[in-house]
C-alpha cells in the first residue's frame, strides 16, 4: 500500500531536482527547516497543508497541480477496493399479508409486551 506522505514527499523531490535547486535553497525560500524538508522529502513526515503551500510557493508550483501529480501516481499504485458482501443479519419477517401477527420485543420492566413496529405502521404494511 502506497503512503500519501510518502508519494508527497517523491513528488516535492522531483520538483526540486527538475529545477536543479538545493534542499537548503527552498527550505529557505519556504523558511522551513532543512531536515523537516529532508523529513517530508523521504516521506517520514506528515506536512501540515500549511507547510506544503510553501514549499509549493518556495517551487514556484501550485498545490493543485503537485496534488494532481500525486493522485495520478497513487491511482497507479492504489489496489482498486472491492466492497465486502454484508450478509443479511436481520431476516425479513414472515409471514406479509392480512394475518401477518403484530412483532414484539421482549417485555419490558413492567412486564408488558413493547411492539418493534408501531400498529398503524403495522396495518399499512399488511394493507398494501
Amino acid at each position: 500500500m502506497a503512503l500519501l506522505r510518502r508519494l508527497i514527499g517523491d513528488a516535492l523531490r522531483a520538483q526540486r531536482l527538475r529545477q536543479n535547486r538545493t534542499l537548503r535553497e527552498v527550505s529557505a525560500a519556504a523558511r522551513v527547516s532543512l531536515g523537516y524538508l529532508s523529513e517530508v522529502e523521504r516521506g517520514q513526515k506528515e506536512a501540515s497543508s500549511e507547510l506544503l503551500a510553501a514549499i509549493c510557493t518556495a517551487l514556484g508550483v501550485r498545490l493543485a497541480d503537485l496534488l494532481r501529480d500525486v493522485s495520478d501516481s497513487l491511482g497507479a499504485v492504489e489496489p482498486l477496493a472491492v466492497p465486502e458482501t454484508v450478509p443479511d443479519t436481520v431476516p425479513a419477517l414472515e409471514p406479509v399479508g392480512a394475518d401477518a401477527p403484530l412483532v414484539f420485543a421482549d417485555r419490558g420492566a413492567t412486564g408488558a409486551a413493547i411492539p418493534l413496529v408501531s400498529e398503524h405502521a403495522h396495518r399499512a404494511v399488511v394493507a398494501a
